[in-house]
C-alpha cells in the first residue's frame, strides 16, 4: 500500500469494492471454484455449476451482513467456519459421499485464492492512475477472503491503495455501518468521499447511510443516484461533482 506523505491536510478519497468492480476470478464463484477442484479430482465429472450453485446461498458471513465477526478475523477461522457449507455442497450438488466430500471441502482454501486465477478489468489501472494524479486517494473495501492482499499485490493494485479494508480481517460485512465507519475513522479529514461498487446494495446504501455518496459501475440500477457502464465513467462524475459526507 502507498505512503500518504506529503499529502495535504483536506483529502479527498475514492472507496473501491473490489469484485466485480476492479477485478474479479476468471470463469466465475464460488461454484465454479468447487467445480474445478472436482474436475482435478474426477476427470471425467458431468457435474455443472448449475446443480452446486444452489447450496452456497447461503452461509458466507456477507450473507448476514447484520452480524460481526471478529471471531473470524483468522485465516484459519475464516475457512474453518466454510468447510461445512462447501461439504454439504459437494455432498448435495455433486453427488460425493461424505468422506470425500469433506475433503475435498478442505482443498476449496487453496484452489480459490490462486492468483493465476484473478484477473483485472482493462480499465481498472489506468483510471486508478488517472485520478491519482488528480489528487485522489484510494482506499479498497470489500467483503472477501482472507488472501486479497496478496492478490491485490499480484494483480498490481497495491501501489495504486492507501489503505484495504476487508472483512475477512475487519469481521464486518458491507453494508454493516462498521465496515464504513472503520474506514472513516482511518481517513484525515476528508474534502470529499465518494462509494464505487457493483452492489447496490452492499456498497451503494451502505455508503449513502454514512452519508457518503455512491457510483454504481459496470451495472444500472433505478435506484442509484450514478451510475456507470465502466471505471471511465467515474472520472466524469467525481470531477464534475465534490462527494459531499455528512456524518
Amino acid at each position: 500500500m502507498r505512503s500518504l506523505s506529503g499529502q495535504s491536510a483536506e483529502m479527498k478519497y475514492l472507496i473501491w469494492d473490489f469484485s466485480e468492480t476492479m477485478g474479479y476470478r476468471e470463469g466465475g464463484g464460488w461454484s465454479t471454484v468447487l467445480l474445478e477442484i472436482l474436475r482435478r479430482e474426477t476427470p471425467d465429472c458431468r457435474v455443472t455449476t448449475e446443480q452446486i450453485k444452489p447450496f452456497l446461498q447461503e452461509g458466507f458471513p456477507w450473507h448476514q451482513p447484520e452480524r460481526p465477526h471478529p471471531e473470524l478475523s483468522t485465516p484459519d477461522a475464516w475457512w474453518d467456519n466454510l468447510d461445512p457449507i462447501f461439504a454439504r455442497a459437494f455432498m448435495m450438488g455433486g453427488g460425493l459421499n461424505g468422506s470425500t466430500a469433506h475433503r475435498l471441502a478442505r482443498m476449496v482454501r487453496q484452489v480459490c485464492p490462486e492468483r493465476s486465477a484473478w484477473r483485472l478489468y482493462d480499465d481498472t489501472l489506468r483510471v486508478l492512475a488517472h485520478l491519482s494524479t488528480d489528487g485522489w486517494i484510494h482506499i479498497a473495501l470489500t467483503n472477501h477472503i482472507p488472501e486479497l492482499p496478496a492478490i491485490f499485490d499480484y494483480l498490481g493494485l497495491s501501489p495504486h491503495f492507501a489503505a484495504l479494508f476487508n472483512s475477512a480481517q475487519t469481521g464486518y460485512e458491507k453494508p454493516h455501518p462498521q465496515a464504513f465507519g472503520k474506514v472513516l475513522a482511518w481517513m484525515s479529514e476528508p474534502k470529499a468521499i465518494w462509494m464505487i461498487g457493483d452492489n447496490y446494495t452492499a456498497d451503494i446504501l451502505g455508503a449513502e447511510a454514512q452519508g457518503i455518496p455512491g457510483i454504481l459501475v459496470r451495472k444500472t440500477d433505478p435506484r442509484a443516484c450514478y451510475c456507470c457502464a465502466d471505471l471511465s465513467g467515474v472520472v466524469g462524475v467525481v470531477s464534475q461533482r465534490t462527494g459531499q459526507i455528512h456524518i
